[in-house]
C-alpha cells in the first residue's frame, strides 16, 4: 500500500487578513470553544493569554459558574491566576457566542459504545445545536480524539444541512489535542500542532490560530490527523499492555518486576519497558476501539485492551494467593485514573473494587485527598465513603494501591511499623 503525505512546516501570520482569505473576518471574539471541560478549558485559557479574545459554551451549569466567579473547576496547575482574571466567561448557549466568533473549536467527549463502536452522539447533538449559528467565512475546528473519517463526517454534514459549502463559504481542520492531564499550560505550548483539512484556506487558518501556542505547525488531511492522535494513544495503550503482561509473567515465576524492568532498562538502548499499573482514562482506554471496530479479527490491539483491564481482576487474584480477602478489612489508595489529579473518568478503580467486593471483606475502605467525600463514581449504585488514609489503614489487613498519588509512600512506611503482617498489592512500585 502506498500513498504520498506532504507535511507543510510554516511560520505562519499571527493575524491574517481580510484580503488574505478574500471573506469577512469581523467577529466580536477570535475563539469560540464549544466544550469548556479537561481539554476545552486549558486550551481557552492558553489562547487568551497569548492575546485572543475568548468565549466558551458549555452545559454544565456548576462549571460554568466556576469558571465565571474566577476558580477552577478542576485541578489544572499553571490557570488558576488566568481563570480569576475572569477574562473567560462561559455561556449556557450558542447563540450568541457561536455567530460572534471567528473560530469555532468543538472539543466535546466523543465516548465507545459497548460494544467496541464509535458513539458520534455528542458530536451529532452539538452539530445539531450549532448548525443555524454558523456564519460565512467563520473556522470550525474540531479538536476531541474522534474515529477515522468524523471530520469528513462533519464536512457532509455542514453542507447537508446548512446553505455553506467547506473550503468555500466556511472552513474545517482536525487540530488534536495531545496534551496529558496536569501539564496543559506546559504542553499547549511546547508540542507541535498538527492542523488536517481538505483544503489549503482551512488549513491556513487553523495554522495561524495555533501558531499563537504552538511551537511548530504541521499541516495535513483529515484522516491522517485524525489517525497521528490516535496512533500515539493506542501506542502507548499498547506499551503498558506489554509492561503488565510482564508484571503478570515476573510475579508467576516468582521474580520482581521492578528489578527486573530496571536491569532490563539500564544503560541498553534498544529497551524501554513502561512501569506496570492501571492503564485507564478517557483517551487510553477507550482510543483503541476507533480503529479496531473496523476489523473482524482479533490483533494485538485487543489483545492490549484485554491486558489492560484484566489488570485490577490479576492483583485481586494474585494478592489471594498469598492471603484471604474474605471477612478481612480492606483498604483501597487512590480513587483517580492517574496521580495526583481529581479526575474519576473511566478510572479502572471501580473494577478493582468490585473484584475486591466479590471476595465478601469485612470492610472495604477506599480513600483519596484529591476527591471530596462522599465521591460520586457513575457505575456504583450509591455515594462511596472517601476515608481518611489514617482511618482507612488503621487496623487494615490488606492495601491496594490503585493509584500512585504522592504521599502513600510515607503512609505505606508507617503501615509497615504499626501493622507488619498486612498484606499490599502496590503495582506501581509506591
Amino acid at each position: 500500500m502506498i500513498s504520498r503525505l506532504v507535511l507543510l512546516l510554516v511560520s505562519p501570520l499571527l493575524h491574517p487578513s481580510e484580503e488574505e482569505y478574500g471573506i469577512n473576518l469581523m467577529f466580536e471574539y477570535d475563539v469560540c470553544i464549544v466544550g469548556t471541560g479537561r481539554v476545552g478549558l486549558p486550551l481557552a485559557l492558553s489562547l487568551i493569554e497569548s492575546g485572543q479574545k475568548v468565549t466558551g459554551v458549555d452545559l454544565d451549569e456548576n462549571l460554568r459558574n466556576s469558571v465565571n466567579g474566577g476558580t477552577m473547576p478542576f485541578h489544572e496547575p499553571g490557570y488558576d491566576e488566568l481563570v480569576a482574571s475572569k477574562q473567560l466567561q462561559i455561556q449556557p448557549k450558542p447563540d450568541d457566542a457561536v455567530p460572534n466568533s471567528a473560530a469555532v473549536i468543538i472539543t466535546v467527549g466523543t465516548p465507545l459504545h459497548n460494544h467496541i463502536e464509535t458513539d458520534l452522539s455528542q458530536i451529532q447533538r452539538v452539530l445539531a445545536g450549532l448548525g443555524d449559528h454558523f456564519r460565512k467565512g467563520q473556522l470550525i475546528i474540531l479538536r476531541s480524539t474522534v474515529a477515522p473519517g468524523t471530520t469528513s463526517y462533519v464536512k457532509k454534514w455542514i453542507e447537508r444541512n446548512t446553505d455553506f459549502t467547506v473550503g468555500k463559504d466556511l472552513f474545517l481542520s482536525f487540530c488534536p489535542e495531545r496534551i496529558a492531564e496536569g501539564v496543559a499550560y506546559t504542553e499547549l505550548r511546547s508540542l507541535p500542532q498538527i492542523c488536517g483539512a481538505e483544503d489549503d484556506t482551512s488549513r491556513d487558518m487553523a495554522g495561524d490560530l495555533f501558531a499563537n501556542l504552538a511551537p511548530e505547525i504541521m499541516k495535513t488531511n483529515f484522516i491522517t490527523a485524525e489517525l497521528v492522535k490516535l496512533f500515539n494513544n493506542i501506542s502507548r495503550y499498547i506499551n503498558f499492555a506489554v509492561a503488565n503482561q510482564f508484571a503478570l509473567i515476573a510475579d508467576n515465576f516468582g521474580a520482581n518486576i521492578y528489578e527486573t524492568r530496571m536491569l532490563a532498562n539500564h544503560d541498553y538502548p534498544r529497551c524501554n519497558l513502561a512501569m506496570p499499573g492501571f492503564t485507564a482514562g478517557t483517551c487510553l482506554r477507550k482510543d483503541f476501539g476507533m480503529i479496531n471496530e473496523w476489523s473482524p479479527y482479533p490483533d494485538m490491539l485487543l489483545s492490549a485492551w484485554k491486558m489492560n483491564e484484566f489488570t485490577p481482576a490479576m492483583l485481586v487474584d494474585q494478592l489471594m494467593k498469598r492471603t484471604k480477602i474474605h471477612d478481612s478489612k480492606v483498604a483501597v489508595l487512590g480513587f483517580t485514573f492517574k496521580q495526583d489529579t481529581d479526575d474519576i473518568r473511566d478510572s479502572l478503580v471501580p473494577k478493582l473494587c468490585r473484584y475486591i467486593e466479590r471476595q465478601l471483606p469485612m470492610e472495604l475502605r477506599v480513600t483519596d485527598h484529591h476527591l471530596p467525600d462522599p465521591i460520586l463514581e457513575p457505575s456504583a449504585a450509591e455515594p462511596i465513603k472517601n476515608w481518611a488514609v489514617s482511618d482507612a489503614l488503621d487496623g487494615v489487613d490488606c492495601v491496594f494501591v490503585a493509584t500512585n498519588h504522592t504521599g502513600y509512600k510515607d503512609v505505606l512506611v508507617e503501615l509497615g511499623k504499626k501493622h507488619p503482617e498486612a498484606w499490599v498489592a502496590d503495582i506501581w512500585n509506591v
